[in-house]
Parts: structure tokens; C-alpha cells; sequence
């Protein structure tokens, strides 16, 4: 039988991707109040900029699911695809800082969402 996420890989590959499909919902849907949106989220280039991480996220999303279900079948090839998923979460996270940092704007409600994504990664990929 081959190894399992840890209890850590599994939880954060769970809220990881869960909030990832709860976040494009809400975002396509327009359900989240202004306040909480990001800086200028009304401007075009910003909402193309915001939109340009559907296909990355949804991808980890996607990914980190299904690495999830390999896992619960007992199959080796969970740690590949976890390991996918874990690059595309990172490469959201550190992208997005990024581009806050050089716009020098340091919200705490964009930097630490942002922040976990390019942490937790880094933490459990020595766990696969």
C-alpha cells in the first residue's frame, strides 16, 4: 500500500481548494461586499488581472481534489499530482504578493490569504 497525505497535507489541500472554488463563485456571482474586495476592484485591468488566476487556481483546485481521491484509492500517483497541485498553489500565492508588492499596496486581507497560499505549500512538500 502506498504512503498517505498527512492529516496536514489533507487539510490543507482541502481548504486550499475548497476556498479556491468558493472564491471564483463568489467572484463570478458578485456576492462579495466592495469593502472586502481589493484595492481599485472596479477597475478593468485590475478585474482582467484578478480573473487571470481562474485558471490557475481552478487548476490547483482541480488537482489537489483529485490527489485527494487518488489517495482514498490507495493509489501511488496521489503524490505527483499533489505535488502539481502544491506548485500551482504556490505560484498563485507568490504571484499575486508580488504584484501587491509592487503596487506597495500592503492590505493584511490580501497579503495573508495570499501569504498561506505560498506557505503551506513549501511546508508540506516534504511530506510527499
Amino acid at each position: 500500500m502506498p504512503p498517505q497525505p498527512t492529516p496536514a497535507l489533507r487539510l490543507n489541500l482541502l481548504v486550499t481548494d475548497l476556498g479556491f472554488l468558493v472564491y471564483w463563485l463568489t467572484s463570478a456571482l458578485q456576492l462579495l461586499p466592495p469593502e472586502w474586495l481589493y484595492k481599485d476592484h472596479s477597475d478593468p485591468i485590475l478585474i482582467a488581472w484578478n480573473w487571470s488566476f481562474a485558471p490557475v487556481d481552478l487548476a490547483a483546485s482541480a488537482t489537489g481534489l483529485l490527489a485527494l481521491w487518488l489517495a482514498r484509492r490507495n493509489s501511488s500517483s496521489w503524490q505527483h499530482v499533489a505535488i502539481l497541485s502544491m506548485t500551482l498553489t504556490f505560484a498563485a500565492g507568490v504571484f499575486a504578493l508580488s504584484f501587491w508588492a509592487l503596487r506597495s499596496d500592503f492590505d493584511p486581507a490580501w497579503w495573508l490569504p495570499n501569504a498561506y497560499l505560498m506557505v503551506w505549500p513549501l511546508m508540506c512538500i516534504c511530506a510527499v
